[in-house]
């Protein structure tokens, strides 16, 4: 046996055992709307284009979440990151803003919920931005949930880019100022390529933290697509073997996401290090 093979049965022991287990006890229950058997929810993860309740097929629920989650998401990396430079380099900004965001960081996500639909409704995109057109893409997408988005993933960033400044050895910074570095060279020839890997950390924990809230805020009033609207509805009509199915497509994607995140990471921080 090679060790790639026993590599990849270490990884999948244990999601298999639990798999096996998962269907003996649905057997043994015979109770489809508490926990149902895997061949159900095999069939609606193993036809993804076939329309689900009137919720649209899975796949197109999975491709308007993960288009909420892009948005909101690249709205925090857009804040977050010059605002987590600033403050990891610039004292007094620091001074001015630490104070905020550690009393702002520790409110859960899910906690502004009442608040954003009380500021911002549940209009979609398209109802702010009257130049995205009609489509129904766009007046999916609540700018609600895409605030709660931004909130979830804001921070991790945040946090991170300030200690990917803060690390920075002097030594670097001073020698770089004793070279002639100054302004914008400074920044983009020692401060961010040395931040570097502690931003990544932040924008991957942010991307996750987002994708959960994501389908919680889903869930909430004014919502018709999306992962975690499909839960909320298959639970309303008792459909169990749809709820699980929406949860592994949940946890897949996350998966895939985190992976193809620690990937792009690793190829990043090993080009910056040449």
């Amino acid at each position: 046996m090679t060790a790639h093979l026993r590599h990849w049965l270490h990884r999948l022991s244990l999601p298999v055992l639990l798999a096996f287990m998962w269907q003996v006890l649905a057997l043994w229950l015979n109770k489809a709307t508490i926990l149902p058997r895997l061949d159900d929810v095999a069939v609606v993860l193993l036809h993804p284009m076939a329309k689900i309740l009137i919720t649209g097929s899975l796949w197109e629920n999975m491709a308007i979440s993960l288009l909420r989650v892009l948005l909101g998401f690249l709205a925090a990396v857009a804040i977050a990151v010059p605002l987590g430079l600033a403050m990891g380099h610039i004292q007094w900004i620091y001074r001015i803003f630490d104070t905020a965001v550690e009393m702002l960081r520790p409110i859960p996500p899910l906690a502004w919920v009442p608040l954003i639909l009380a500021w911002m409704g549940i209009r979609g995109l398209a109802d702010w931005f009257p130049f995205l057109g009609s489509s129904m893409i766009w007046s999916s997408i609540q700018f609600s949930t895409l605030a709660i988005i931004f909130v979830g993933a804001f921070f991790p960033i945040l946090l991170n880019t300030i200690q990917g400044v803060r690390r920075i050895p002097c030594e670097y910074v001073e020698s770089a100022r004793t070279l002639g570095s100054r302004g914008l060279h400074l920044w983009f020839k020692v401060l961010i390529p040395a931040s570097v890997p502690l931003i990544l950390t932040g924008l991957r924990i942010g991307l996750g933290i987002g994708w959960m809230c994501l389908v919680a805020a889903e869930m909430m009033p004014g919502s018709s697509s999306g992962l975690g609207y499909l839960i909320w509805y298959a639970y309303e009509l008792l459909r169990a073997d749809i709820i699980v199915a929406g949860m592994v497509t949940i946890g897949l994607v996350g998966f895939c996401m985190d992976r193809a995140f620690r990937y792009f990471e690793n190829l990043l921080v090993w080009k910056n290090s040449m």
